[in-house]
């Protein structure tokens, strides 16, 4: 597993990496020091997760980010010394599977990035029947999704969160319930992850993302997928 550090505190980039060396010495960490390093660094080393603060001069995190959605799915997972809603959404918006807080302890960082990387490898394959509703079809033994026979390419956290709607169609899933199944029960309060990411299925499985045919929403309770 190689982690890709970027943060213009050496003084973190240091802890950040000690930690994992003691914690998991079968890690490799490498680091970058601005946003221009990371994605040069991002390119030579391919990392398997970047850990990417967001407040850096000339190129924030953001900038990184949206570089790097450009051509990776990578996870990647913000830090920032804001505890700021805003920017949250803003970096889940963007493509960020996790947001953490400075400062931070050690457990609870690596908790952090086994988490997404537990989630980025999606709900393994299984050999349970095809879903079908309207346009939109699951083959839950080659894990394709496709929307009026067009493929459509879905992160491992967004397969999570489909497999489960699917899989519980014309039923009510409360947030509570969805967030403990996908991002985990240490998640439970996280809502805003729940929204953005209903949002992203959305516009990538709805014909009109503000009028869902699919995933609907029970307000102030969950969300459910309509049967076929």
């Amino acid at each position: 597993m190689k982690i890709l550090i970027v943060d213009d505190e050496p003084d973190v980039v240091k802890v950040v990496r000690m930690s994992f060396q003691v914690q998991e010495p079968t890690w490799e960490a490498v680091a970058a020091y601005d946003g221009e390093d990371a994605l040069a660094v991002f390119e030579k080393e391919q990392p398997d997760l970047v850990l990417l603060d967001v407040m850096m001069p000339e190129m924030s995190g953001f900038d990184v980010l949206q570089e790097l959605r450009l051509f990776s799915d990578v996870p990647v997972i913000m830090l920032t010394a804001k505890d700021d809603e805003i920017d949250k959404v803003m970096g889940l918006n963007l493509g960020a599977d996790d947001y953490i807080t400075k400062p931070f302890g050690h457990l609870e960082l690596l908790a952090r990035v086994k988490a997404v990387l537990r989630r980025a490898q999606g709900i393994p394959l299984t050999h349970e029947l095809p879903f079908s509703s309207g346009r939109v079809h699951v083959d839950f033994e080659r894990r394709q999704v496709t929307v009026g026979g067009e493929p459509v390419s879905l992160t491992g956290t967004e397969y999570r969160l489909l497999y489960h709607l699917v899989r519980n169609a014309g039923q009510v899933l409360p947030h509570e319930t969805l967030l403990a199944r996908v991002w985990g029960r240490e998640y439970t309060d996280e809502i805003d992850y729940l929204k953005v990411y209903v949002s992203r299925l959305r516009n990538k499985l709805e014909q009109d993302p503000h009028n869902p045919e699919y995933i609907l929403t029970e307000y102030g309770l969950g969300y459910w997928f309509r049967k076929a």
